[in-house]
């Protein structure tokens, strides 16, 4: 489901996407580079290293740069090495800055 704020056929509102990133993402800075790309794109939420080894969050905001920011994960920093990037659609925004979270 999309958040009901957001336009699919016209790419416009906001939407929340949940995503789970998969790889070579934790050891390679890709928390704080996260934080870093959502706040260019102006986008709130949070992200957290996961015990499994993968990298979680969630990013709101506009539908364009929600979609520039999964494109961007699937690079990364550097060192980092994408396998998939696993993502759904979220009711969870009012957060006001986008931050980095302890790993869970």
């Amino acid at each position: 489901m999309t958040d009901t704020r957001s336009d699919p056929a016209t790419g416009s509102g906001d939407i929340s996407l949940h995503v789970r990133i998969k790889g070579r993402v934790q050891g390679v800075w890709y928390r704080a580079w996260t934080v870093e790309q959502a706040t260019k794109r102006h986008l709130t939420g949070w992200v957290r290293n996961r015990d499994d080894g993968s990298v979680e969050a969630v990013f709101c905001g506009p539908v364009d740069a929600v979609r520039s920011m999964i494109t961007a994960c699937y690079d990364g920093p550097t060192f980092a090495r994408v396998d998939r990037i696993d993502e759904e659609p979220v009711f969870e925004d009012g957060f006001d800055t986008f931050e980095k979270r302890p790993t869970a």
